[in-house]
């Protein structure tokens, strides 16, 4: 196998470029990195695009940016006369801008189109991630630049407590005492101090990374604050963080189907979270991106070639092995919108079934 796109450290560095033959060393490493999937050439795909969101420029800067300004934040305020630490709300803007206008030139979303291969801290990612979903749902919700801008810095920045709380709890690969999730909880809180004062960045972001484990009917934390009284911001937030956390492999928990999450969101429509909000993210998102491995019901898998805007939860499958596991040397096509008795089973190969 050879590689049809990079991988990068967490630093933005090229580990292993275009063309890169693939051993089982170079595998067990990337696995051991966290790495979820790469891409793969294969001449039975050569015309399936599948581009991303933001250019590799954007996504360079964006995790160098926030590596470093997350870095700063996480330092202790220094007193002594004279010494001052650096000001994050310029470059963050700045970062903003360039995510903002790589989106406009996109007219549909594809989740998980952030997992472009880098081996990285899975709070700088899930960031990131969260940021530019709920950056594209804000701008095609119709918000203006600047509070595209907001919306997104608060997304950024949601999760900025967690750098506050103990790297045990944060990766502990059991289920939470009592006692752990209370302090898991206050990363709420530690990262609305945390931003609160930052100069130069409005208080609604320092309100996103207090309230976006709020709920509708008052179960979220850390204030159980009910409808009206959570910032719609941080609604938008809590959708799209949930969402992401339930779709990707983390040290406690196995990711979830896509659809399987969308439906676990819908359950809590508008008890835990506004019913609108859910049918304008579900409408604005492709839960399968183009290029994804997929393996469907009957035991085939493939690689989806496109999606249908209606029904996007059942995309266009290009089958390249059969159900026995064998390649297929002639590939042919599903279009589950037609196939209804299709499902997607797995993603990428992982373990994830109906059954979960």
């Amino acid at each position: 196998m050879r590689l049809a796109k990079k991988i990068f450290s967490e630093d933005g560095i090229v580990l292993l470029g275009e063309n890169m033959e693939l051993t089982e060393r170079l595998i067990a490493r990337l696995e051991a990195c966290n790495v979820q999937y790469v891409y793969i050439y294969d001449p039975r795909t050569d015309d399936i695009n599948s581009d991303t969101l933001i250019s590799e420029e954007t996504f360079l800067f964006a995790v160098k940016e926030i590596r470093k300004n997350f870095s700063v934040m996480m330092e202790p305020v220094q007193k002594q006369k004279g010494v001052t630490r650096p000001f994050i709300a310029k470059p963050l803007k700045d970062m903003m801008g360039l995510i903002i206008d790589d989106l406009s030139n996109h007219k549909d979303a594809m989740i998980m189109l952030m997992n472009m291969g880098i081996v990285d801290h899975y709070l700088y990612q899930h960031s990131l991630n969260v940021c530019v979903y709920t950056t594209l749902l804000g701008m095609s919700y119709g918000y203006s630049r600047e509070e595209t801008i907001n919306l997104g810095l608060g997304a950024l920045l949601h999760d900025i407590g967690k750098t506050k709380v103990s790297v045990d709890i944060l990766k502990k690969p059991d289920s939470l005492t009592q006692e752990e999730y209370e302090e898991m909880k206050l990363h709420t809180v530690r990262g609305f101090e945390i931003l609160k004062n930052e100069p130069n960045l409005p208080l609604t972001v320092a309100h996103c990374a207090l309230q976006h484990h709020e709920r509708l009917d008052g179960s979220g934390y850390p204030r159980a604050l009910k409808g009206p009284e959570i910032m719609e911001h941080a609604k938008w937030i809590g959708i799209v963080d949930s969402y992401d956390a339930m779709t990707t492999s983390r040290v406690y928990s196995s990711p979830m189907l896509p659809h399987l999450a969308m439906e676990r969101l819908y359950a809590g429509s508008d008890t835990l979270y506004e019913q609108w909000m859910l049918a304008h993210f579900r409408d604005k998102v492709v839960i399968y991106p183009i290029g994804i491995t997929v393996t469907l019901s009957t035991g085939e898998t493939g690689v989806v070639k496109d999606y249908n805007p209606s029904y996007p939860h059942r995309p266009i499958v290009r089958v390249l092995m059969n159900e026995h596991g064998e390649n297929i040397q002639v590939p042919y096509e599903i279009d589950m919108s037609q196939e209804l008795s299709i499902m997607i089973v797995k993603v990428n190969d992982t373990n994830n079934s109906l059954a979960n």
